[in-house]
């Protein structure tokens, strides 16, 4: 489908969550990750609109359809004390890449950092998706082959928190 520029992009809004949450499946499969999706849209819905908001989503539109999203949150770094922002998911629906879309989101969720005085903006990419590299290096990002992601997953931060318990 041939876009020729016509997407808006915008702040998800609550109705959004149900098509949020069928993207973040579209990208788990892409991903090769589909077993790990254990959430569901109303968790989604509440982090993103509840009480504590833990994250931001910026959506691409077309036609009254939801076709891609980047969502964000904050951070922050020691060395430079400033705040930065974080982009845990960037995704296009396949038939809408190449279009411009995901540089359009991209250069939005940049320009939030740049009103938001951040100092950075980071994000992961799987070390086989060739094809999202090569776009991140254009976009003028930097591949940082020295850093390690560390996670600890929800069973283990369970026994993490309880390991100075168990010491003292």
């Amino acid at each position: 489908m041939t876009l020729n520029g016509n997407f808006q992009l915008r702040f998800a809004r609550p109705s959004d969550c149900d098509t949020l949450f069928a993207l973040i499946a579209a990208l788990a499969e892409y991903e090769k990750l589909s077993d790990a999706v254990t959430g569901n849209a109303s968790a989604l819905k509440e982090h993103l609109f509840g009480s504590t908001r833990y994250a931001e989503v910026i959506v691409a539109e077309h036609t009254g359809q939801i076709i891609g999203f980047a969502l964000f949150f904050h951070n922050y770094s020691t060395f430079l004390t400033k705040p930065g922002i974080y982009i845990e998911d960037i995704f296009v629906l396949p038939e809408y890449r190449r279009q411009g879309v995901g540089k359009a989101m991209l250069q939005k969720v940049a320009q939030i950092a740049v009103e938001r005085n951040c100092g950075r903006l980071e994000w992961s990419v799987l070390d086989w998706n060739e094809p999202a590299m090569q776009f991140y290096l254009s976009m003028g990002a930097s591949i940082l082959n020295e850093w390690r992601i560390c996670r600890v997953t929800e069973k283990n931060i369970t026994n993490l928190a309880q390991l100075q318990q168990q010491e003292n």
